[in-house]
């Protein structure tokens, strides 16, 4: 089924344990539809170990611009590291050791194993615990991190010790296309075996208990300009959400001051021609942002903690996708003139 149904994506084509890894890292919590032009321009860019080990993290940033968790190619590039300076830029091919690597999780550590190297590990996400929910019965909440251990004793219990990188990408194909939130049980090649389905209760497994509400935070954004057309941004600090990737003037929405009046009150430079851009939301995994942004020009200098930047230096900055909304919007706006 695996070999006859499975879809063409260009990390199938490869045996190279480092592209494998690299789309693993990439597949985390994204879609693949999203991930296949980000993967195809990434290995371009870095085609070898050697290259991401060796590349400024500023443009192994840009290169994974609005594809979010950037904390993810932060740590795979660390992980490359690790692997070119005490591994003589080979990937180890065990789970002990691969294990060791910064970013490199079960899951991860699994999927590079069998896919790359034919090791009968298990690689259990998401998608496989749904997968073995639904046709073993298995009730235990998958929300609850302990209870991975039951999947992937479950994997290791039937793995293809000949072939486990068909048996794990067949599984991760069930889950991807089939065996969905909501199952299309009537094109399921192991249907007959799916004991949730014969009971009629494929739509409530798996178990698993709601995330903690969301928090929203009513953001302001400013894309200020001065006289000669140049941007203020600054960058984000190293730890934390959006790490180092770089960003207009923002600061929450507190409701007790209008825009215009908040920028004056506490940026402290003079405005002019100050004017509504965008709003919208940008939905994170734990919060929501709600952004207003506002482009104004100011003749004064650069605050303490950014500087300003020509649209041509703005566009090589990397910049995680709450301000690639307001930059696209922006140069609908840039005087052909003013693009330097």
């Amino acid at each position: 089924m695996v070999s006859r149904e499975k879809r063409d994506l260009p990390w199938r084509r490869t045996s190279n344990p480092y592209y494998i890894w690299v789309s693993e890292v990439m597949l985390q919590q994204t879609r693949v539809d999203t991930v296949i032009p980000y993967y195809e321009r990434f290995i371009k860019k870095f085609p070898t170990l050697s290259d991401l080990a060796n590349a400024k993290e500023e443009d192994v940033l840009k290169m994974w611009e609005g594809l979010g968790y950037y904390s993810r190619v932060k740590n795979l590039q660390s992980g490359v590291k690790e692997v070119v300076a005490e591994y003589g830029s080979e990937i180890p091919r065990n789970r002990k050791e691969i294990s060791k690597l910064k970013g490199v999780g079960p899951y991860t550590a699994g999927a590079v194993l069998s896919i790359a190297f034919g090791v009968p590990e298990h690689a259990v996400d998401g998608n496989v615990m749904r997968v073995f929910s639904r046709l073993l019965l298995i009730e235990d909440d998958i929300a609850i991190p302990r209870n991975r251990k039951i999947f992937e004793e479950v994997v290791m219990e039937l793995i293809d010790e000949k072939d486990p990188s068909s048996f794990n990408q067949g599984l991760m194909e069930l889950g991807a296309t089939i065996c969905t939130p909501r199952p299309r049980c009537l094109l399921c090649p192991v249907r007959d075996f799916c004991q949730a389905f014969h009971e009629g209760r494929q739509e409530s497994l798996p178990v698993k208990s709601k995330k903690t509400k969301t928090k929203t935070i009513p953001l302001f954004a400013f894309a200020i300009r001065n006289p000669e057309g140049k941007w203020l941004m600054k960058q984000r600090p190293s730890t934390g959400l959006l790490a180092d990737m770089w960003e207009f003037p923002m600061a929450e929405n507190t409701g007790v001051a209008s825009p215009e009046e908040f920028l004056k009150m506490n940026l402290g430079m003079k405005f002019e021609g100050f004017e509504s851009l965008i709003q919208y939301k940008h939905v994170f995994s734990h919060l929501v942002w709600e952004v207003e942004s506002y482009l104004a020009t100011a003749n004064d200098n650069a605050l303490s903690g950014y500087r300003f930047f020509s649209t041509d230096e703005v566009e090589a900055l990397p910049k995680a996708v709450p301000v690639l909304k307001i930059w696209e919007e922006l140069k609908k706006k840039i005087p052909k003139d003013k693009k330097n």
